[in-house]
């Protein structure tokens, strides 16, 4: 995984924030406005006690009571009112900036080139887009929502403060510049301390996804203590930071409410004075000096919940500031539109002629060349094989091909024209990708071939079966079309997936048809139904292979044979082996392989039957 650097942002970056929630301001203004008249009326509350104390008490005069209690009803009302309508919108408020927040990211994600996984785990991405989005829409709701109570309930306490008592009020203020003192001291340390908690997190998930996704490796390697103790690392340095962070919070915290209390301890000492002769102003005193320990108190966590939240902020930013290494131009776009909002009518029809012209390619995280000034040209209903031993770069074409990644220099043509002057979304949709290890949706088999087509009819769907020679393999399912195949196909066994995915890639009928090792990891009999549907489903198509299985490309009508990344021969498989070189050696080899592996078996099986045998007569 990279690590994104993380740009410190002013005032805990609320403001990059902004922008994504312009949808909601309407909402956030009425949230605002109902947390502001309940804030007025705990305000005014104490100064209807004022009232009451100074003329009720005082002055024995009772001829306004009826209308006092009227009105301290109605303002008691307002104030349960207009809290519950806060509430109620601030809850509606985080649903939707999560909402918005994660299609935001998720859209975002779609756009960026193939090296970005490459570099990133999911646990990481994972983070960015729940626990990142979870914490941003707490922020903008209930942190908001309290802001705007606690903030605005101050500030009215200190006008009516220094409206009825100027010298009290100042007294009482003066803690003021402590607490910003003690703010300043803190936040470095709260914020340094809460990044690193989200960044283990993130580590974390990461160990939890790849414990759940490699369970049978992990099983098959007996590696289970190994991946605990690497968990238990985690979880322990979690723990430690966590602590750390616990316990600043709580030093701030107790320092904060010692110098909030001092404000309290002001109006009982000064306030004495004035009880005699104004007990109503010094009942007010009293409220507001008590009330504003709340607020003062609340200041302790919502500084460490900005702080950590600015964390999030930082991360999910960051993740939609990471530009693609494969785009397309202003001028692609505004023709062809981009991935989420395609203009088809535009597109141009796809033939399928392929051409590497004068290609010069490095990997973006690396400085090797992998492609020197290379050139090929494929015509339409070509076979092209790479061959070569695992690790080589067989998969560097294919990742141009598909604009997965650009040539450093030079250029790619896809019917005589650059790739780069038509969108990446009109070339993907004319390409059929079937990987070495398939990926299957959540869903049924139909859901899963839809995919590929999602107008097909009936009848496609079961041509494109019958193309690939899966007929038996849908047959055997329990309810054959309608089986659920689990989270990413678990249900269904390698070769069955291999060919749902061959199926799927079939029926969105793709001019380039591109197998990526699509043998490799299934038995037998699933590798000679795939190869004896291989000459019918890629008649009218440009097929790309990479093949580790040497026999798979005898037919192929061009093979390139790949050594360190550099292309090394290329030609027939006839023509190949005349040369006696990489890939006779390779050819021969791998036969020899193959045919000793088949003896072995036989020899095996005889050595089992005789056993068989030799336990029957001894019987």
């Amino acid at each position: 995984m990279t690590e994104q650097k993380t740009t410190k942002l002013k005032f805990f970056g609320i403001g990059r924030i902004i922008p994504y929630l312009s949808k909601m301001k309407g909402l956030i203004a009425a949230m605002v406005f109902f947390g502001l008249t309940g804030s007025l009326t705990d305000i005014i509350l104490p100064l209807f006690q004022r009232y009451a104390l100074d003329h009720y008490v005082g002055l024995g005069v009772f001829d306004t009571i009826a209308l006092f209690v009227v009105l301290y009803l109605l303002t008691i009302l307002a104030a349960a009112v207009s809290n519950y309508i806060s509430c109620a919108l601030a809850i509606i408020i985080e649903m939707r900036t999560n909402r918005e927040l994660r299609q935001l990211g998720f859209n975002h994600l779609q756009t960026l080139s193939f090296s970005y996984f490459n570099q990133n785990s999911v646990g990481y991405i994972h983070a960015r887009l729940m626990s990142d989005t979870s914490r941003i829409g707490s922020l903008v709701s209930w942190t908001l929502v309290d802001c705007v109570w606690r903030i605005s309930y101050l500030i009215g306490a200190i006008v009516v403060m220094i409206v009825l008592n100027p010298k009290l009020a100042a007294m009482v203020l003066s803690i003021l510049p402590l607490l910003t003192v003690l703010y300043s001291i803190f936040q470095k340390r709260l914020i340094g301390v809460n990044r690193e908690v989200r960044e283990i997190n993130s580590r974390i998930t990461s160990n939890f996804n790849e414990g759940i996704t490699g369970a049978k490796t992990i099983k098959s390697l007996a590696i289970e203590e190994k991946m605990e103790s690497r968990f238990t690392e985690e979880t322990q340095s979690m723990r430690k930071k966590s602590v750390q962070a616990s316990r600043l919070r709580g030093l701030f915290a107790g320092t904060m409410n010692l110098a909030s209390s001092i404000a309290l301890a002001i109006v009982l000492w000064k306030g004495g004075y004035i009880a005699t002769e104004e007990l109503g102003t010094f009942s007010v005193f009293m409220s507001y000096a008590q009330g504003m320990m709340e607020p003062l108190r609340w200041l302790v966590d919502i500084i460490s919940d900005l702080i950590t939240t600015q964390v999030n902020i930082e991360r999910f930013t960051d993740l939609l500031a990471v530009k693609s290494d494969v785009v397309d131009t202003p001028e692609v776009i505004e023709k062809y539109g981009d991935i989420l909002n395609p203009k088809k009518e535009n597109w141009e029809p796809l033939q399928g002629d392929i051409e590497f012209k004068d290609v010069t390619f490095r990997y973006p995280d690396g400085d090797e060349t992998v492609l020197d000034h290379f050139s090929l040209k494929v015509p339409f209903g070509s076979h092209l094989a790479i061959v070569g031993e695992t690790g080589a770069g067989k998969s560097t074409l294919i990742n141009l091909v598909c604009r997965f990644y650009e040539p450093t220099e030079g250029q790619v043509l896809i019917d005589g024209r650059d790739a780069r002057e038509r969108s990446q979304l009109w070339l993907h949709s004319s390409i059929g990708y079937v990987l070495q290890t398939p990926h299957l949706f959540s869903g049924t088999v139909r859901e899963n071939l839809l995919m590929g087509n999602p107008d097909a009819t009936e009848e496609e769907i079961q041509a494109a079966i019958r193309a690939v020679s899966a007929e038996d393999v849908i047959a055997h399912l329990e309810k054959g079309l309608d089986t659920d195949v689990g989270e990413g196909g678990d249900l269904l066994s390698t070769g069955e997936k291999q060919l749902i995915s061959f199926a799927r890639a079939i029926l969105a009928d793709p001019k380039i048809l591109i197998l990526d090792e699509a043998t490799a990891s299934v038995d037998t009999l699933t590798e000679a139904k795939i190869q004896s549907a291989l000459e019918s489903v890629t008649a009218g198509r440009t097929c790309l292979m990479i093949a580790h299985r040497l026999s798979t490309v005898r037919n192929a009508d061009m093979i390139l044979v790949v050594k360190n990344g550099q292309i090394v021969e290329q030609g027939t498989h006839p023509d190949l082996l005349k040369l006696r070189g990489y890939y006779y050696e390779l050819y021969t080899r791998q036969y020899e392989d193959e045919a000793t592996a088949k003896m072995l078996d036989y020899c095996s099986a005889q050595n089992k039957a005789a056993q068989t045998m030799e336990n029957a007569l001894n019987m």
